[in-house]
């Protein structure tokens, strides 16, 4: 026998003790278990308890978000979401007394109360849970973490408790790694006389003002605002935005100073990294005087308790951002067997498109294939990614080209195998698997949350990064100009007395369509297959099409909210 089939022998032993419902998970092939968790080290462990009311959160979304609803936009306070998600006082009491009854005293994270963190050593983690915390080593990244692939839950606790992490939950936080190229900054003319003969080659704010007919006077709505979310010490710098606003925005005199928050002693300083300055280059670029926040999350740990992390600190405000972007995400099938984590996700997101802040999400780069795919080429079914398959959100897919528009071949899309399809998605998802026929039957869930929703430019954006203009692609760029056109549509909403437009999804759906560029041509390939086509109306590689912001917002101006 092999030294690592023994040592799964004992990751895989179960600890005594512990009765109630059993979950085992089976050792995932990237990793490698190394050894024991030491006894006495440390364990961060957060506790997601089950919300009072979660599917009131979830009517009083589709309430305040449905155009045709006589609540449309009025969006619920502060106190008015934590009462939904607040978990009810037998479940709070259940799950302390649990706790204490070992000498564990947890700490409230969230402002309703629905998730608790605690550190313990590695022995009493074991203990709780019936656990065999071991040392994995992540053969791609070389990586390690401390994981057990079975936890148990104690009799009586399974109502109350969604999810304990990390446990049985191998999720790596995927970076979009949007391709760079060092290049020479091109020349960009102030006088505009049609699309910029720039615009043939690379994507600059002139090009996107232009054909997407954004505005270039600034915002002027003094409660507008745009959140972007950094992680993995991604930092963007005020010399690079300077520069970038020199070169592509000479009709703005004084550039935006940046807003750094620190979540989880985030970084606020450092050399300009790729990511970052693409992201606020883009929102600050594209939204012009909107004001604008780079949230730095630092690592708590598990990747997982950053993404909460943020929401959880966003919700404890009395006023929200109109607009929040994020350009990562994860593999959806890495939250198989926690499917109480992923809801929970999605109900933090609820939450905020609750209070009136549109959530947009980047879609990925790897076409019909999630994050994680190799060069082997060994996957068998379409691997959707996450959190772009959570319904309570707006994924951003690619395009590329302006004469024509067409799909980026980059551009992730597909179904959900963990959600199903939400009710404003039937039509315009049932008419594009009419046409799509049996093709690719049996390679993903046709009922399944269909994504992207939207989409937007994603290739050669140029961008200055710690000192260099470089191009970059990936869905990483479209999601922040997709958030800045909301961002400004917010803008004239606020100036004519109506309020933001939050969770924009059945809009969309409903009535945004024609107030879109529909994108009939390209697929999204992925690891050497053919990959969904791009047709009429909706499609699972550039969605509903990309904005245009004159049609959005005569759209927009017009509701009753």
């Amino acid at each position: 026998m092999t030294r690592p089939q023994l040592v799964a022998l004992w990751v895989v032993a179960l600890s005594l003790g512990v009765r109630g419902r059993q979950t085992t998970v089976p050792l995932k092939p990237n990793f490698v278990p190394l050894r024991p968790a030491p006894a006495t080290s440390s364990v961060q462990l957060t506790l997601g308890l089950t919300a009072a009311n979660i599917d009131g959160l979830h009517a009083a979304l589709y309430d305040v978000s449905d155009p045709k609803s006589a609540n449309y936009g009025k969006h619920l306070s502060k106190t008015e979401v934590e009462a939904f998600v607040a978990p009810k006082p037998d479940t709070m009491k259940a799950v302390t007394d649990w706790l204490t009854q070992q000498g564990i005293y947890p700490k409230v994270i969230s402002p309703s109360g629905d998730m608790l963190r605690i550190d313990v050593p590695v022995s009493k983690a074991n203990a709780l849970l019936g656990a065999n915390f071991t040392v994995f080593k992540d053969q791609k990244s070389g990586a390690t973490l401390v994981r057990t692939l079975t936890v148990t839950v104690p009799d009586g606790l399974e109502p109350h408790l969604q999810f304990v992490y990390p446990t049985i939950q191998f999720l790596a936080l995927q970076q979009q790694n949007p391709r760079f190229k060092v290049v020479n900054p091109p020349k960009v003319s102030v006088k505009r006389q049609g699309l910029p003969s720039i615009c043939t080659i690379d994507v600059v704010p002139e090009c996107l003002e232009d054909f997407y007919h954004i505005p270039s006077a600034p915002a002027t709505a003094p409660d507008n605002s745009v959140a972007v979310s950094g992680y993995l010490n991604e930092i963007p710098t005020q010399d690079d935005l300077d520069i970038f606003f020199l070169a592509f925005r000479p009709d703005v005199t004084t550039p935006p100073t940046l807003n750094i928050v620190s979540i989880d002693n985030g970084v606020t300083s450092g050399n300009g990294t790729v990511e970052a300055s693409l992201d606020i280059q883009y929102t600050t670029g594209v939204a012009t005087g909107v004001a604008t926040t780079f949230y730095s999350v630092g690592d708590p740990g598990p990747f997982a308790q950053s993404f909460l992390d943020i929401v959880n600190f966003l919700v404890a405000q009395e006023n929200l951002p109109g607009v929040l972007t994020t350009s990562y995400g994860f593999d959806e099938d890495e939250f198989v067997g926690s499917e109480g984590l992923a809801n929970t996700f999605c109900n933090v997101y609820a939450q905020l498109g609750a209070r009136g802040t549109s959530v947009f999400f980047s879609s990925g780069d790897n076409g019909v294939y999630s994050f994680g795919f190799d060069s082997t080429c060994d996957a068998t079914t379409f691997g959707p990614t996450f959190p772009s398959t959570c319904p309570f959100l707006t994924s951003v897919g690619g395009t590329q080209g302006f004469t024509p528009e067409v799909a980026a071949a980059f551009s992730s899309g597909g179904f959900s195998n963990l959600f199903g399809r939400p009710e404003y998605q039937d039509s315009a998802v049932e008419g594009y698997l009419a046409v799509l026929g049996d093709t690719f039957n049996g390679l993903f869930n046709r009922s399944g949350r269909a994504y992207p929703d939207i989409s937007a430019q994603s290739v050669n954006y140029v961008t200055r990064i710690n000192g260099v203009f470089g191009l970059l692609e990936g869905t990483s760029a479209s999601s922040p100009v997709v958030a800045s056109v909301v961002a400004l549509l917010n803008d004239a909403r606020l100036n004519a007395g109506q309020p933001t437009l939050g969770f924009i999804n059945p809009l969309l759906y409903s009535q945004g369509a024609s107030a879109l560029n529909d994108i009939t041509s390209g697929s999204n390939p992925g690891c050497g297959a053919q990959g969904f086509p791009a047709t009429e109306g909706w499609d699972p590689v550039t969605g509903l099409g990309t904005p245009d912001y004159e049609k959005l917002l005569a759209l927009v101006t017009g509701l009753a909210g």
